[in-house]
């Protein structure tokens, strides 16, 4: 019985442990946007890194973006995010995280979007 309960504090030890490493970074978004065919309002939102994802909530919102985790030779000086237009919509391609060497490719990524200026990620 000792066993069983040394196991499982173990596992909830190494459980906890890899909660408390992910990292949450924040994103405001100053316009409506639409991340994974749903439209997300101006305000702040988190997002969380998942293997081939990321989530990003507010509130009750979480949405689950497939996207590519990509890390570039230098680091990025501040945050932007890139969209396409699309009828008229800002559909989110690509955030660069400030202060990283890491970039989210949503699905397949688009190059040609202008970043957008005023989009800050903490």
């Amino acid at each position: 019985m000792k066993k069983a309960a040394v196991t499982f504090a173990t596992l909830f030890l190494f459980a906890a442990l890899a909660t408390a490493n992910a990292k949450t970074y924040h994103l405001t978004l100053f316009q409506p946007t639409v991340v994974a065919g749903t439209e997300l309002k101006a305000g702040e939102y988190g997002i969380d890194l998942k293997d081939s994802s990321f989530v990003i909530r507010n509130g009750k919102t979480a949405i689950t973006v497939p996207a590519r985790l990509e890390t570039v030779d230098n680091k990025y000086p501040a945050s932007t995010v890139r969209y396409r237009v699309s009828n008229g919509r800002n559909q989110l391609d690509e955030i660069r995280l400030g202060g990283t060497r890491l970039k989210l490719v949503v699905g397949a990524g688009g190059s040609d979007g202008a970043a957008a200026a005023g989009q800050t990620i903490h």
